[in-house]
C-alpha cells in the first residue's frame, strides 16, 4: 500500500475500499498492545499504520512488522 500525492499537489490519496476509488486520507503510526494480560503489557506493543479516509470516515489498519 503506498499514497501518492494527486495531480493537483493536494493531500496524499491511496485507494479506499468503503468509497471503492482513490480519497484523501490522514495517516499515523500507532503503538497497539496486543496482549490483554496486564502483565508484561508493555513488551506486546506493536506498530500499526492507521489511514483514515477523510470522505466516509472508514479506518483501516496494517501490522507493520509481519515477520
Amino acid at each position: 500500500m503506498s499514497t501518492k500525492p494527486d495531480d493537483t499537489g493536494g493531500p496524499m490519496t491511496e485507494p479506499c475500499e468503503t468509497c471503492e476509488r482513490e480519497t484523501p486520507h490522514d495517516v499515523s503510526i500507532e503503538l497497539r498492545t496486543e496482549s490483554q494480560r496486564t502483565e508484561n503489557a508493555e513488551y506486546s506493543r506493536e506498530p500499526y499504520r492507521v489511514s483514515v479516509c477523510r470522505l466516509c470516515s472508514a479506518e483501516r489498519s496494517i501490522r507493520m512488522n509481519n515477520a
